[in-house]
């Protein structure tokens, strides 16, 4: 524990977190926390701004009003991008290099402890894609590569916008066997869906998006 860190800090709180565009509000203000070992699921139809609050929590964009804490201590964005893994809809991997080159250059800019990226690939449903191009694979092959990626970071906080999508039954069921992990060693998880899947199974609470915005 960090000097001064409240040993009941929720790894996650957020207090009149909002965003606007143009001087338009998208979301907020938005009063939240998320503790180890919980998933938080945030709903909310086309336009809600799911994905806009993820990448205010990812450190991608500046919110327009509001304070987060990461583990009781207030951050700036380049705090919130050292403290969580981000997986966005967009798979975010160099499209001419193959699988196994993405991993490691990713590994090289996330550092962490050494590991067998082969092994990871196989546990993604990848094995013999190692030197395929990230652009000749499919919108599912392409998640699960962005999900290798995920299971290699460290970060305390995960945060998943639409994890579920262009995958199948056995990677909708990969996808909760790496959130369980997750919860498991004391990790976090924000997720974002638009309600087509179920809640992954760990504890769960939801946030509305929309008329409801505290969680339930």
């Amino acid at each position: 524990m960090k000097p001064h860190e409240p040993a009941d800090a929720p790894l996650l709180q957020a207090r009149g977190l909002a965003f606007s565009r143009n001087e338009e509000p998208v979301f907020g203000p938005l009063d939240f926390e998320l503790r180890p070992g919980e998933a938080l699921l945030v709903l909310g139809g086309n336009g809600a701004g799911k994905t806009t609050l993820l990448r205010v929590l990812a450190g991608l964009l500046d919110a327009s009003g509001g304070e987060v804490r990461l583990q009781g201590r207030p951050v700036d964005r380049d705090h919130l991008a050292r403290g969580s893994a981000y997986l966005g809809h967009l798979p975010g991997h160099k499209g001419e290099l193959g699988t196994l080159e993405n991993l490691q250059f990713a590994q090289a800019l996330n550092g962490g402890e050494p590991a067998d990226l082969v092994q990871a690939l196989a546990e993604v449903g990848l094995a013999g894609y190692e030197d395929t191009p990230a652009r000749r694979l499919s919108a599912g092959q392409n998640k699960r590569l962005g999900l290798a990626r995920l299971r290699l970071q460290s970060a305390p906080l995960w945060l998943l916008d639409e994890p579920y999508a262009n995958l199948d039954l056995d990677g909708i069921a990969l996808v909760n066997r790496l959130i369980q992990a997750q919860v498991a060693r004391g990790g976090a998880v924000l997720l974002t869906t638009h309600g087509a899947y179920a809640a992954p199974p760990v504890p769960v609470r939801t946030l509305a998006l929309g008329p409801s915005r505290r969680p339930a």
